[in-house]
């Protein structure tokens, strides 16, 4: 691609989506399906103006959106909260993956595309979306709603197995066809995971250091520095690049400059991170997006059904009532970054080709069911009947 035909595949991908997106947060929805949808719009697979002819020739600013996606999820993620919250907190979140990746699992092969096809669509159906999940509480001024701090645990708890997961899978990815191989697959990240990891718990005050600067553009440069030549480092020693960037994430997260590095990364993950939502809507066919909407649909029953007992169950837990039971569950429900990345994983790796337009259509409808869901929560209350707490009189 030329250097023009690229600059001008980049801004109008920015413009687009931009627009778009504008236009939906009108009627309260969230931003990434509608980064996706501009993708689609304008594709190589839809009549009309294409910006690409081939997604592939931006795949390094697709993976760089990865990469600080990845990254601000592993900056965000607390061992601390997690402690926190206590035995409930702990039961609410496991109670939760066990209902969704157990039923994602059950749903993956029920397809019968293949054992490592239902590992991936397991992942992508179990795992909700940490950026809309915390947009919507914002949004909604629910923030300070007592079941909104064990929402916030909840999806701390999915970003710690969100990281176990990855490497859990990595043999999957790898296309590992033995048990050796697999193990051997599965160390190399486990282990990569744990170095990081105990340089996230105790080298806090040597990371301090080491990006101590005063100046934020030269801690944005070293920051960045860092998170992609993890991410770098980790694909060449043949784990996922998404390990690498979320488990750089953690270990800068327990530094004293967190504070500064969180509020200086937002940008890039808002821009690179539209890119990559963009990037990926530039590869949905809508001819393979329409062998899969029976599936779909299907897996969107499935999934509102599992995230409202899991409300349900935290909600008792905790001597929530019913409101606030059907508050946690639509939260929850919505899927978007972790979903795309295992299916841009999974398409890079060879697997079915019928799984990343699955999970497009998958993420994209809840996406929108999602925020429109809690924003008539309350109807949606009076509706079922659900039971509130009495008025302390």
């Amino acid at each position: 691609m030329q250097t023009g035909h690229a600059l001008l595949a980049v801004g109008g991908a920015f413009l687009a989506a931009g627009v778009l997106a504008r236009a939906g947060a009108r009627i309260g929805l969230p931003t990434i399906p509608l980064f996706m949808l501009a993708g689609f719009i304008f594709g190589p697979n839809t009549p009309g103006l294409s910006l690409v002819h081939d997604p592939g020739e931006l795949s390094v600013l697709a993976g760089l959106g990865l990469v600080f996606l990845l990254f601000y999820l592993g900056l965000e993620f607390s061992l601390d909260d997690l402690a926190k919250g206590g035995r409930k907190l702990a039961v609410s979140g496991l109670v939760y993956l066990a209902l969704n990746i157990g039923g994602g699992l059950a749903f993956g092969f029920l397809l019968g595309w293949g054992s490592s096809e239902a590992l991936v669509i397991a992942g992508a159906i179990g795992i909700s979306s940490s950026a809309i999940v915390t947009k919507l509480l914002v949004e909604t001024g629910r923030t300070r709603h007592p079941e909104s701090r064990l929402i916030m645990g909840i999806i701390v708890i999915e970003d710690l197995f969100l990281a176990l997961y990855l490497a859990l899978l990595q043999p999957v990815l790898s296309g590992a066809d033995s048990f050796w191989p697999a193990l051997a697959d599965f160390g190399k990240a486990l282990g990569f995971l744990l170095a990081l990891a105990a340089l996230a718990r105790w080298g806090g005050r040597l990371v301090s250091k080491l990006f101590g600067s005063a100046d934020d553009e030269l801690l944005t440069v070293c920051f960045v520095g860092v998170a992609v030549l993890g991410a770098a480092v980790a694909e060449e020693l043949g784990v996922s690049d998404a390990i690498g960037a979320f488990m750089v994430g953690m270990m800068l997260g327990g530094s004293k400059v967190a504070p500064r590095i969180h509020k200086l990364v937002l940008p890039l993950r808002d821009a690179f991170g539209a890119l990559f939502f963009f990037i990926f809507g530039l590869s949905i066919d809508p001819g393979a997006v329409g062998t899969v909407v029976v599936p779909v649909l299907i897996a969107v029953a499935l999934t509102l059904a599992l995230n409202l007992a899991a409300g349900a169950i935290a909600a008792k837990l905790h001597s929530f009532d019913g409101q606030a039971g059907l508050n946690i569950g639509l939260t929850v429900l919505t899927r978007g970054e972790f979903s795309l990345v295992l299916a841009t994983l999974a398409a890079a790796a060879g697997l079915d080709s019928r799984v990343a337009p699955f999970v497009a259509g998958y993420v994209l409808l809840l996406a929108i069911i999602g925020p429109l869901a809690v924003l008539r929560s309350e109807n949606l209350a009076r509706l079922f009947r659900v039971r509130r707490a009495s008025p302390v009189s």
